[in-house]
């Protein structure tokens, strides 16, 4: 039989210690207890957690509602409240007033994408200061100009009024060269912004040993 959070020993409880000790004291296996409330059928909500965030650990950047659910007894509903909260928590603990003010600066913020095996389209959005307000994935697989539709990277921009616009993404190969396709989707995305009045302000293309500027170098 499942256990729900109310049902554990007081030692166990996540919710009493969250609020005696505050959000910060809590195992990362807690956390998701909290978020879950509740266990599933032949698995109680701290042994569901801990295999959560065994995943979590493993795959957090590409994590799915359908790869949650190969946890067994992982529902649709409760994998889609994890899914929710991850990326309401990407959307607002990026918002760290962090400023971007060098093409370095925008490497540094790229770290988790620097070892993935496909290419990851991310686009960072900025205010008026070049404070990053948020960032997202715009596409996995190979650059080229029907994948990265201007729409796909400005429509963020446009809902949460920012004012400037840099992408990025990763070259598996090693390679820190523009190619054709890297060229002809930058200028689309450049035209593109400036019909909209949002810039965009510089295309990196990286590796784990380094990265490419566009702006950097005069191709922009």
């Amino acid at each position: 039989m499942s256990k729900k959070i109310s049902q554990l020993e007081s030692f166990d409880k996540p919710r009493e210690k969250l609020l005696s000790k505050g959000p910060g004291f809590l195992k990362d296996y807690e956390l998701v207890a909290i978020i879950l409330g509740s266990g599933v059928k032949g698995k109680d909500v701290i042994k569901l957690s801990r295999e959560i965030v065994k995943l979590l650990k493993n795959d957090f950047n590409s994590l799915t509602v359908e790869k949650l659910m190969n946890i067994r007894g992982l529902g649709m509903a409760k994998a889609s409240t994890i899914i929710s909260a991850i990326e309401l928590s990407k959307r607002y603990l990026i918002k760290q007033n962090k400023k971007i003010t060098s093409s370095k600066d925008v490497y540094d913020e790229l770290k988790e994408y620097r070892n993935k095996k496909q290419e990851y389209f991310i686009a960072i959005y900025l205010d008026g200061a070049n404070h990053i307000c948020f960032k997202r994935v715009i596409t996995i697989g190979t650059l080229n100009q029907s994948l990265v539709h201007p729409r796909e990277v400005f429509a963020p921009a446009i809902e949460h009024r920012c004012a400037g616009v840099i992408v990025a993404h990763n070259h598996p190969s090693g390679q820190l060269e523009a190619s054709g396709a890297d060229i002809s989707v930058t200028k689309r995305l450049k035209e593109s912004g400036r019909l909209l009045g949002i810039e965009l302000i510089d295309h990196l293309i990286f590796t784990q040993n380094g990265f490419f500027s566009f702006i950097e170098e005069e191709m922009l």
